[in-house]
């Protein structure tokens, strides 16, 4: 049985595990994403947001990587960005796999050779010697030359814009494995490429697809229901969920393969910008990409019927800076001596958040503490929870600081091994969202953190 101290903890966490979604210490006002000081000073979330991601390695330094994270593309990662990318794209297969019985997975490939095409308005992969080759025949007219490039890129390997297509392709082979049943769905993840608009270089978007095959009839329907789904799952890991929220797109707006698209969206301090569209699409793309394959299209929903395609489109880079902004916070608090200091903390959802449990140590018997830590970080690797080994850090900052730099992080619990630690097995254990330090056996801490990120991903 744990003890009376480990009780506290468990009780004071259940407290925040229930409050979580709150707004934060007294004194202090958010609104749309923007932190209020007591005293009416409005901070500037976007510019801290960025240099924050800078600082502790979200993003790789460097202008173009932050204008592309600005923009919700795909930009060079640090360590702790690309784990909340790969969190976040975790929970979004298991939110779509595991939500109905008749979602599978596939994989496409990124490139394809699609000769019968023209390449308008294509991205394509181009032999820049061969084409060097081309343009260097002196002996070839103007026309003949245009001729030339033309089949050359006719011939080259076009990059998928979206994943939509890959999934009308699977459509035959699909069929065949659920009987023709109706509905089933196809998702996929993967980088995706579009146009640079002036940049130079294509821009390079972590895509997520849902493709929802169904009986025309039940069209609406399922993109009711996967709207609803959707929002859900965002608001879901959101620390202010209503600035998260969908809205259906204009008529005039919409492609025309479209009779219906909704947007789910999230209000940036700078404004919305989409995180997922959902379109229902009717058939003729269907028709369009397996026009040789037409006769074995018929799937069965009470009756045969060519399948109504209802497509979920997700931009994954734009979704983890979503996360990122929703989830910072600006606080005015008073140190030890009664100074006024800013403190930034960015409260990731416990499911998201790159680092689980940061690992240090106290003075004393350095040695012998830092073996405690290793056993520590083992076992916490068996269980899957992230660590980060702040013992092995050989610059010595206060605790005050350390602290400070784990809020900005993200991390959840920091823990502490002390003397204290080698004579009775009492830890540190300091909470992000609460600050508060309290005193754990070694032996309880690991299922104290299961417990906690199991319950918060359950909320």
């Amino acid at each position: 049985m744990p003890g009376p101290c480990v009780r506290r903890v468990l009780s004071a966490h259940a407290v925040v595990l229930k409050t979580w979604r709150s707004s934060g210490a007294p004194g202090l006002r958010i609104t749309r994403g923007r932190c209020s000081a007591p005293g009416g000073e409005d901070l500037d979330p976007g510019r801290t947001l960025l240099q924050l991601c800078l600082d502790r390695h979200y993003i790789s330094p460097g202008q173009t990587d932050a204008e592309l994270f600005r923009r919700g593309r795909s930009c060079s990662y640090g360590p702790l960005g690309l784990e909340l990318r790969s969190n976040l794209l975790e929970q979004w297969w298991h939110s779509v796999t595991r939500s109905r019985a008749r979602v599978f997975g596939i994989d496409t490939l990124s490139c394809s050779e699609d000769r019968g095409t023209d390449g308008g308005g294509q991205l394509r992969m181009v032999d820049s010697e061969n084409l060097k080759q081309i343009l260097e025949k002196q002996e070839l007219s103007k026309e003949q030359l245009i001729q030339e490039v033309r089949v050359f890129l006719q011939r080259s390997p076009s990059v998928r814009a979206n994943l939509l297509q890959g999934a009308l392709e699977q459509i035959v082979p699909s069929l065949k494995l659920v009987n023709r049943k109706l509905p089933f769905g196809l998702a996929e993840a993967g980088l995706c490429f579009q146009p640079s608009d002036g940049c130079g270089c294509p821009a390079e978007i972590t895509q997520t697809s849902l493709v929802w095959f169904c009986s025309p009839r039940t069209s609406s329907h399922w993109l009711d229901h996967w709207t609803r789904q959707r929002l859900k799952w965002w608001r879901k890991f959101a620390l202010s969920p209503s600035d998260f929220s969908s809205s259906d797109v204009p008529e005039e707006e919409l492609a025309e393969a479209e009779s219906r698209s909704v947007k789910i969206v999230y209000n940036f301090p700078w404004g919305q910008e989409p995180l997922e569209t959902l379109c229902s699409r009717g058939a003729s793309e269907l028709l369009q990409t397996n026009k040789e394959a037409r006769s074995k299209l018929q799937g069965q929903d009470g009756r045969k019927t060519v399948p109504h395609v209802v497509s979920v489109t997700g931009n994954m880079d734009r979704g983890l800076m979503a996360f990122l902004s929703n989830s910072l916070q600006q606080l005015k608090t008073e140190d030890s001596k009664q100074r006024l200091r800013q403190r930034k903390v960015l409260k990731l959802h416990p499911v998201l958040v790159p680092v689980k449990v940061a690992l240090d140590i106290g003075r004393g018997a350095t040695m012998e503490m830092r073996r405690v830590c290793e056993g520590l970080l083992q076992e916490f690797m068996e269980a899957k929870i992230s660590v980060w080994p702040g013992y092995l850090d050989t610059m010595q900052i206060s605790m005050e600081q350390l602290n400070a730099k784990y809020d900005e992080m993200g991390v959840l619990f920091t823990v502490v091994i002390s003397e204290n630690t080698l004579e009775s097995g009492l830890l540190q254990v300091r909470s992000r969202d609460t600050t508060i330090k309290e005193t754990m056996h070694i032996s309880e801490i690991k299922n104290f953190v299961s417990r906690y990120i199991s319950a918060a991903d359950k909320t």
